[in-house]
């Protein structure tokens, strides 16, 4: 089991800047990548950006990127998800999520890979 903490969700104007963390913790040397998804109301989870666990890939999707960048500190055990230049439409609860059998790096997107997720935290952009 792996147990999933996000924090760092909040109220932010266009244009500001949040950042969300992810603390796991249980079987964690079983983890091989990790990953944000968000769902915003009335629309099906989305992939936001992974990173793996143990070589530090990252992907993005193209909503995001540039504007947002994934981290981890191993030692901590711990998943960042800077986020700049932060949108309206960036609003939904963000979730972290821990595949421990990703077979294929291509497949990192697809929220059916993951085995383990938190519990979500809110970000809220106003215009």
């Amino acid at each position: 089991q792996v147990q999933l903490v996000e924090s760092g969700g909040g109220l932010v104007q266009a244009g500001g800047s949040l950042r969300l963390s992810c603390a796991a913790s249980g079987r964690t040397f079983s983890v091989s990548a990790m990953g944000w998804f968000r769902q915003a109301p009335g629309k099906e989870r989305e992939f936001v950006a992974a990173i793996g666990w143990s070589d530090g890939n990252t992907y993005y999707a193209d909503s995001v990127k540039g504007r947002f960048t994934i981290s981890r500190d191993n030692a901590k055990k711990t998943v960042y998800l800077e986020m700049n230049v932060l949108k309206p439409e960036d609003t939904a609860v963000f979730y972290c999520a821990a595949d421990t059998n990703l077979q294929r790096w291509a497949w990192v997107s697809r929220p059916n890979e993951y085995d383990y997720w938190g519990q979500g935290t809110q970000v809220t952009v106003s215009s």
